[in-house]
């Protein structure tokens, strides 16, 4: 957004990399008085630019050590299909990422797993919801780069 200056960009950085700072530690992180900082805070949550506050946390460590990229194409593009398409991947809460993409497919998921049996089950919930025409699936080896902070 044009509004942010190089504090409150400052502000959004030291937040991505550890958002359990306290109010003071970002105060001091960023060099402002404590109400100042709140004062921005609200401001960049007013506006949008900051959504929630989250956790990261290790698919490996909590069952989840696979990864794979589902590319769909469709021929179905009316709006009831694509409500019912989207309806039926927010039911899986195993599908972490959802894009609707322009080129050779028109949607991505990102599903994690516990294992390829656990994936099949995911792909055969999916496909039992909602009528697609080519299912693609890609296994990620190694997540090289993976939830990267959002350059500001």
């Amino acid at each position: 957004m044009n509004f942010m200056d190089h504090i409150d960009k400052a502000i959004l950085r030291a937040l991505q990399n550890d958002a359990s700072l306290s109010q003071r530690e970002l105060a001091d992180k960023v060099g402002l008085s404590q109400n100042a900082c709140w004062r921005r805070l609200t401001i960049l949550r007013a506006n949008g630019v900051i959504l929630g506050e989250t956790l990261r946390l290790s698919h490996e460590a909590v069952g989840l050590g696979v990864t794979v990229f589902v590319m769909v194409r469709t021929r179905f593009h009316s709006h009831d299909w694509l409500s019912q398409f989207r309806e039926a991947v927010l039911s899986i809460p195993h599908i972490v990422d959802f894009h609707r993409l322009a080129g050779d497919y028109d949607y991505m998921l990102k599903i994690v797993a516990k294992d390829m049996n656990a994936f099949d089950g995911i792909y055969q919930t999916l496909i039992s919801k909602v009528e697609l025409d080519t299912v693609t699936s890609y296994l990620s080896m190694e997540a090289i780069a993976n939830n990267r902070d959002m350059p500001v």
